[in-house]
């Protein structure tokens, strides 16, 4: 018997956590599902990722204003997916004024947007709670790594300062996309790491870079934090557990594209490869959060990968389920 497509069985709420991991930085989370994180200045706001619609981010918006009424002027996209992204515009009326990615996340907004934004609501029913109040895709107005002013592009990093701390925004290296940004609160050791870093939770690749993502992963071990948001679960809040999710993150991708490779060169046919990787996985993470969601488009990817498909192909609602189907029966 198949198993229901992606997370459309996934229909009980998660219970929101609001927590404050430094004098300016919270984390907001719920069980595994996409965290967003809060950085509060004396003078303005930033909001890394956005929730999913802009109806579900105004629980967001309220937990922020019982602690502080500045304008929440700049919101963060760590990458392109709409899960992240498609609740930007529920901000403007709180102040933004920049809307920040990396060049990667845009040149993936162009190229392949429109068919994330219709995959992921079919995937996630749940998490587009109020998708009509979608205007559209997001856009960023600032761009980490760009060359055209016309646009607002900033080549490398970029540091804001929203009074009283100073965010340093940037692409450390591929790895969930070829786009991802993270933000880094130095001073008070909080990094803020989007779908780069998971922990106790599917670990989604579907469009990742996984042979460059353990050396962003390292890159990122070395800033030496002392409390980390992941993009799912739990934040992290000692220097232990900031590396405790970088090596559960790391574990899972080398696994994955080492059976990737596996299957590969053994010849075997997507099937085959994804039952030769869930005799790796299962013992290991069967038992997270979204893991049988994930895997079958993990799989899908590490296989393409191994095989030298460098640029991951676009998922589509239709593309989903016919692979859902396949290795889901």
């Amino acid at each position: 018997m198949s198993k229901a497509f992606a997370s459309q069985a996934d229909l009980d709420a998660k219970t929101i956590t609001f927590e404050q991991l430094s004098p300016h930085c919270w984390a907001y989370t719920a069980e595994g599902d996409p965290n967003s994180g809060v950085i509060i200045g004396d003078d303005a706001i930033m909001v890394c990722d956005t929730t999913a619609t802009p109806d579900m981010a105004q629980d967001l918006i309220a937990r922020i204003r019982t602690v502080s009424d500045k304008p929440i002027k700049y919101v963060l996209l760590t990458h392109y997916h709409a899960v992240r992204v498609l609740g930007a515009s529920a901000y403007k009326a709180e102040g933004a004024t920049e809307v920040i990615a990396s060049q990667g996340t845009l040149e993936l907004i162009r190229e392949r947007g429109a068919q994330d934004m219709l995959s992921e609501m079919e995937r996630f029913p749940r998490l587009f709670q109020g998708a009509d109040s979608v205007p559209g895709l997001t856009w960023p107005t600032l761009v980490v790594g760009g060359g055209n002013p016309t646009l607002g592009e900033v080549p490398g990093a970029i540091t804001l300062d929203l009074g009283g701390v100073r965010v340093k925004v940037w692409h450390p290296g591929p790895g969930h996309t070829k786009g991802d940004t993270v933000a880094w609160v130095e001073e008070e050791g909080v990094l803020y790491s989007g779908d780069l870093v998971e922990y106790e939770a599917g670990v989604y690749t579907g469009d990742a870079q996984l042979e460059e993502w353990p050396a962003t992963l390292e890159a990122l071990r070395a800033l030496n934090a002392t409390a980390l948001v992941p993009g799912r679960g739990a934040a992290m809040k000692n220097s232990d557990g900031v590396n405790k999710a970088l090596d559960y993150t790391k574990l899972w991708v080398q696994t994955l594209f080492k059976c990737g490779q596996e299957a590969a060169a053994q010849n075997m046919d997507l099937k085959a490869a994804m039952a030769h990787t869930r005799a790796s996985m299962d013992p290991i993470f069967g038992h997270v959060f979204i893991y049988e969601h994930c895997l079958p488009f993990d799989v899908t990817r590490a296989f393409d990968e191994a095989q030298g498909i460098k640029h991951p192909r676009i998922w589509t609602a239709a593309r989903d389920k016919d692979m859902w189907d396949a290795l889901q029966g």
